[in-house]
């Protein structure tokens, strides 16, 4: 495609915004056939449809998202520009985009992001979840700044982001009350024919076990495979199994879903890593957050 034209991208960003070609136009004072006509043009430059109606509402394509998100930026660092060189604050919060594997315990993921909300300056946090090979792959093309996974990036993956092993911690196994009181005594033995609830085959934390099952003669009775952490845990809080969580947030994990712990397996270690483009190596949230896991949190 041509070199994209900056004023059909804001016409695109200004509805988009808006919701309304009608309410565009009145706030950039031209004609709708004008911003119609514009948006057309756009379109066909880019070679795909950006966005379509569903009865009143504008509903943006996949692509649109995209240019959209990176509009976004654009337009808000180019007002940030503007109030710079005039000499007055931007009042603007600081955005920090970050990409959470879905394997990754929640409870661990936000004390990783939490001290980026307590900086001198105002941070607005988007979080987007997602498998982690789709997020190492758009993490360029989506602007992402930091990736929290349980896998490091691969030689093969984006050559502009940096691998950041934030920490590592032991595994503890949590059940109900009931579960926990017949499973407890003579662990690790006792987790022989126990009734599980395993993340899926395809996380680093399923391997580490089914390793670790193999080495003690253990054959776990699986009563799911779920991949989801969250959901993971809400099935445990049920009774509907015995499930794994890092020793990092046992505390918090057997407060919040009324749990109890078994016992914990030091040999089975859960990895933390961030993943930072280049460019965003001295984001002062990212910053925060792997100064924060690397001296507090592991």
């Amino acid at each position: 495609m041509q070199r994209i034209n900056y004023q059909h991208l804001y016409y695109f960003w200004q509805v988009m915004r808006e919701q309304s070609v009608t309410r565009a136009c009145e706030k950039l004072h031209l004609a709708q056939p004008t911003i119609s006509g514009q948006l057309a043009v756009f379109e066909a430059a880019i070679g795909e449809k950006l966005f379509y109606k569903q009865g009143r509402k504008l509903v943006m394509t996949d692509t649109g998202r995209v240019v959209f998100k990176y509009a976004d930026e654009i337009f808000a660092l180019g007002q940030e520009l503007t109030n710079t060189l005039k000499s007055r604050p931007t009042g603007r919060p600081l955005r920090l985009i970050v990409g959470v594997a879905d394997a990754l315990p929640k409870l661990v993921v936000y004390r990783l992001i939490e001290p980026a909300l307590h900086l001198p300056e105002p941070v607005q946090i988007h979080c987007y979840e997602d498998k982690a090979e789709r997020l190492m792959a758009a993490i360029s093309l989506q602007g992402i700044d930091l990736i929290l996974s349980d896998a490091p990036l691969t030689p093969t993956s984006d050559a502009n982001a940096f691998n950041h092993l934030l920490g590592e911690c032991s595994v503890t196994v949590f059940a109900t009350a009931a579960l926990a009181a017949a499973y407890r005594p003579d662990f690790p033995r006792s987790l022989n024919g126990a009734p599980f609830l395993l993340p899926t085959a395809n996380t680093a934390l399923r391997r580490s076990l089914d390793q670790w099952f193999d080495s003690e003669n253990i054959n776990p009775s699986i009563q799911a495979e779920i991949e989801d952490s969250a959901l993971v845990k809400t099935f445990g809080s049920g009774g509907a199994g015995l499930f794994v969580a890092p020793t990092t947030v046992a505390a918090e994990i057997a407060q919040q879903y009324a749990v109890e712990s078994i016992g914990e397996i030091e040999a089975v270690k859960e990895r933390f890593y961030a993943i930072a483009a280049r460019r965003k190596l001295k984001h002062p949230a990212v910053t925060a957050i792997l100064e924060n896991a690397r001296e507090k949190m592991f």
